[in-house]
């Protein structure tokens, strides 16, 4: 029989590193200790959860009280304590998979597992009397929150306010830890300073706790939509926080009670850490809160409301050097990383900080040390250091130990846990003067693995062996009676999806009444406000023109008609937030609560719009232009007219740059054919003036002179005839210069007949072209049309009766 000093658990025996041999020396750990901490690390296989049993089957029989937050489900095997060890006791808990995989019957495999225990327990000197004295010394027990497998928690059913040694302000942590928990449930990330629900929230329960009044949850709710106060701050209420957001976030948190999942959350007793601990007649308690069938959000939410309680409970407790309660986390992956705050870190890191001085030690387990923040890690005063699976685990780890240890020989410690066996742990504590290598003990407790909703149950007695306390859910306070509804009406807005806006319909809105909205209307019938962009893009047209297109759908149904989509030009001023006094909200078919409805009316819209909406546009094929947006046919048609007179002129001057030439060759010839006629015009006038003169003088002179022969005047005479047959000839030169520059204008006046026909053949082309304009319209692409807003519209449409 193993002798253990009181306040002293047995966890093993010292081991020699090289050899991994018993030394013969047993490892008694004072608890008092673990007022500083500790930390379990170890690898998958290492025998990490093996040695959390040990610890905590040493801390019951010494008479400490545990919490034990069970992650993965295998706490539970504390249960499993056999103090006959007979094969009968374990084959009820003996794997019939894992038998028939070995070869042999569960019977079988029990009664090799009983031998076995049997005999590990005896090489560490325990015997039935041991396992006896830990079933009657402390009461074990599995609570399960959100789950009737074993003792349910009222967690969501009571909020009752902290214990009379407790004041509001010391409970702040507590309220804080709640509110983060409820909201991560329906998947709101408040934080405490910047969150508007979060705030409401904190405020709401301070204020009932202050009074010293309980909350459920169903009360919690109600006064959501109507505060007991009007001011939060030194803002308004319905200012920092509009009534239609209250109304929403009333219904994301009533979605918990109408859920039938969440109905086990309102079953069991209430949360009370002092009877969680201790027994009506002052026996240590072993709580299990198993949360391996919750999910992520979930947990956070129990380990956090858990351990804020913890905080609030522990600090109306007087100090102590002893260890009054022992809290053990069996993996705490996820609740404490170095690079985030989830809910459950503040009260994890409290308790590492604070606890000691209220006798309160907390042991965290772990696979991996990169999984818990360095300021937990530097609060351990205990490390138990198993086999690790990446150098990167060791290398956290070793930080970890000297950020908490100050001098400690990082090398040789890194050496030995480079060498540990199964079942091995290096064991270092700043209460002791160096590390130790030790293998643990053989648990009490039959380990037989994460247990199963079934094996729970089956450990839980229809009495229950948790806390004396009524199990029913605690009642809520009685609602005043509503106004009567009709069956399709309801005076809380239906729950929208996260991220769509619920908006209301300003009646005075220029376009409301073609909806039917009513000024004074109380009815609000649903719809749908839409804002999409538009972008249209013709290349030919150099056309890249962005457009806003609004739309209400009214009324919705699933799916949507797009003969109820109706074309409006609605201002931001027309759609309200809040809902207009004694607002009734009739209830829509369509699925407001689901991101599916709303993408599936974006869908529709698009197609809505893809295959109608288009942008009515002219052309001129012949010029090749485009009108522009906004431009209208008239303005068109003129600015075609312009391009067409400067396509007259252009026309022009390739005709004029092509008879340039000829009718400068035409000029040339009229210019010479001028200097011709000037030519034989000044000719033909000499000659004959010549003629004029000197023939008749000599004529008349030869024939008074008397004494010239009739030869000398005939020979005179045939001069003069030939001086008159070269005027003549001289004349005819005239005529034949004139007539060929006659002939010359001919042709001049020839090209320019050609030229003003060839100009009005051209005017009239142009005239035609300018005149032949077509509409025409561009469409759009689907990638062309962007959604920016879908949102709820309520229309009033009537008066309540």
């Amino acid at each position: 029989m193993v002798d253990i000093p009181n306040g002293h658990l047995f966890l093993g025996g010292t081991v020699d590193p090289t050899t991994h041999e018993r030394t013969g020396t047993d490892i008694v750990y004072d608890s008092a200790d673990l007022t500083t901490h500790g930390v379990i690390v170890g690898m998958t296989g290492s025998g990490k959860t093996g040695l959390g049993i040990c610890l905590l089957e040493e801390a019951l029989l010494q008479g400490i009280p545990t919490l034990i937050i069970d992650p993965k489900g295998d706490m539970g095997n504390l249960l499993l304590t056999f103090p006959a060890l007979a094969a009968a006791d374990f084959e009820p808990w003996i794997d019939p998979v894992a038998a028939e995989r070995d070869g042999t019957t569960v019977t079988d495999a029990a009664a090799v597992t009983a031998t076995r225990w049997r005999d590990g327990l005896a090489g560490w000197g325990i015997g039935p009397d041991r396992i006896e004295a830990l079933r009657t010394r402390a009461e074990l027990a599995v609570h399960t929150p959100g789950s009737t497998a074993g003792i349910p928690m009222n967690i969501l059913g009571s909020l009752e306010p902290p214990a009379d040694g407790a004041s509001a302000e010391l409970a702040t942590d507590e309220v804080e830890g709640f509110v983060s928990g409820l909201l991560g449930l329906v998947g709101i990330e408040g934080d405490p300073l910047t969150s508007r629900e979060h705030i409401l929230l904190s405020n709401l329960v301070t204020a009932a706790w202050a009074d010293g009044r309980s909350l459920d949850l169903a009360t919690l709710i109600a006064q959501v939509q109507q505060p007991p106060m009007r001011k939060l701050g030194v803002i308004d209420l319905d200012t920092f926080f509009p009534p239609a957001d209250r109304a929403q976030l009333a219904l994301q948190l009533n979605g918990l009670l109408a859920s039938p999942a969440f109905a086990a959350w309102l079953q069991g007793p209430p949360l009370d850490i002092e009877r969680l601990l201790w027994t009506a007649d002052g026996r240590p308690r072993g709580a299990v809160v198993s949360i391996a069938h919750l999910n992520d959000d979930e947990r956070q939410f129990v380990v956090t409301l858990l351990l804020s309680k913890l905080v609030t409970w522990m600090r109306t407790q007087s100090g102590t050097s002893g260890l009054r309660a022992l809290v053990y986390m069996d993996e705490v992956f996820g609740f404490v990383p170095p690079t985030a705050m989830p809910p459950a870190k503040k009260p994890i890191l409290t308790i590492l900080k604070q606890a000691r001085a209220f006798g309160i030690g907390m042991v965290l387990s772990t696979q991996n040390p990169v999984d818990i923040d360095y300021k937990a890690l530097s609060n351990a005063g205990t490390w138990m250091i198993g086999r690790l699976q990446t150098e990167r685990d060791k290398g956290r780890l070793l930080d970890g130990l000297a950020s908490a240890s100050g001098a400690v020989d990082l090398g040789a410690i890194d050496a030995t846990i480079s060498g540990l066996a199964k079942r091995e742990f290096v064991l270092h504590s700043t209460h002791t003067s160096g590390p130790e290598v030790f293998t643990t003990r053989w648990a009490m407790s039959y380990l037989a693995g994460p247990l199963t909703r079934e094996q729970i149950s089956r450990l839980t007695e229809p009495s229950g062996t948790g806390p004396e306390l009524n199990t029913g859910p605690t009642p809520a306070t009685a609602a005043p009676a509503a106004a009567a509804l009709a069956d399709d009406e309801s005076s809380v807005a239906p729950q929208v999806v996260d991220g769509v806006r619920s908006l209301h319909l300003d009646p005075a809105a220029p376009w409301a009444a073609t909806l039917g909205a009513v000024a004074g209307g109380t009815r609000l019938e649903p719809a749908l406000v839409a804002r999409v962009g538009l972008f249209f893009d013709e290349t030919a047209a150099d056309l890249r023109h962005e457009a806003e297109w609004e739309a209400v759908v009214y009324p919705i149904g699933e799916p949507i008609d797009t003969e109820n989509i109706h074309a409006v030009d609605y201002d931001d001023r027309d759609l309200l937030t809040d809902a207009p006094e004694g607002a009734v909200y009739v209830l829509p078919d369509a699925r407001l609560n689901t991101k599916g409805f709303f993408s599936d009316a974006e869908r529709t819209l698009r197609d809505h719009l893809y295959r109608n909406e288009t942008l009515a546009l002219f052309r001129n094929p012949e010029l090749k232009l485009y009108s522009r947006v906004g431009e209208s046919r008239d303005e068109f048609v003129e600015r075609c007219r312009a391009a067409a007179d400067e396509g007259v002129d252009a026309d022009a001057d390739k005709l004029r740059a092509s008879l340039e030439t000829k009718v400068d060759r035409v000029r040339d010839a009229i210019a010479k054919a001028e200097d011709k006629v000037r030519e034989a015009e000044a000719d033909a006038a000499g000659r004959g003036q010549e003629e004029m003169v000197s023939g008749v003088g000599d004529l008349i002179g030869s024939l008074l002179g008397g004494r010239r022969s009739v030869r000398g005047m005939m020979s005179k005479v045939k001069r003069a005839g030939s001086k008159r047959r070269m005027r003549e000839k001289a004349e005819e030169r005239v005529r034949t210069a004139e007539n060929r520059l006659a002939e010359r204008v001919d042709d001049l006046e020839e090209l320019e007949e050609e030229l003003a026909e060839t100009l009005e053949d051209i005017q009239e082309d142009w005239a035609e072209r300018a005149e032949a304009v077509e509409e025409f319209t561009v469409g759009l692409e689907k990638t062309d049309i962007s959604v920016s807003e879908v949102s709820l519209l309520w229309i009033p449409t009537s008066p309540r009766a």
